[in-house]
């Protein structure tokens, strides 16, 4: 049974034209897609991934033959879906989540390409939707040669456990 604050947060997530997949990703090498630790949880990153397949692969760019910067934004929201599809399986419950603490983000990226904050606001613009002012976060965005299966953009996060007081 999953408390109405879980249901709270698939409501935003579907509103917000996304639905949280049953399982998370799988994960591409020796690695969990999420761990608890104390009253912290950590997501390993997360791909674009959608049915397993990302729909666009390359470095993001303004140029002819990149991956546009509102594509790479969309597939970091994507991203963030992961996450907490990661986030659901390590916990069971969204409800136990009293806040996103901090998003780090990474954008495979030309080199003259310099808006990966834009790109990761994707993921940042999803996580307040879902989660309302919980999902305020401190963030990084970071420009890379390349990332996993030639994805354009990769999102963690560490998200903090609500502890009763009693």
């Amino acid at each position: 049974m999953t408390s109405r604050r879980h249901q709270d947060v698939i409501h935003r997530l579907q509103a917000a034209g996304y639905s949280l997949p049953d399982m998370p990703p799988a994960a591409i090498g020796a690695y969990t897609a999420a761990l608890a630790a104390g009253p912290l949880v950590f997501t390993s990153g997360q791909l674009p991934l959608r049915d397993g397949v990302i729909a666009t692969t390359g470095k993001v760019g303004e140029t002819a033959g990149l991956v546009s910067p509102d594509v790479a934004t969309e597939f970091a929201a994507q991203c963030a879906v992961n996450a907490i599809a990661a986030l659901q399986r390590e916990l069971g419950d969204l409800g136990r989540i009293d806040r996103i603490v901090k998003v780090t983000g990474f954008v495979a990226s030309d080199p003259g390409f310099t808006e990966h904050s834009k790109v990761i606001d994707g993921a940042s613009f999803l996580l307040k939707e879902v989660f309302g002012e919980a999902g305020v976060h401190t963030r990084s965005a970071i420009g890379v040669a390349a990332l996993p299966k030639d994805s354009p953009v990769e999102i963690e996060l560490v998200a903090l456990l609500h502890v009763d007081a009693g």
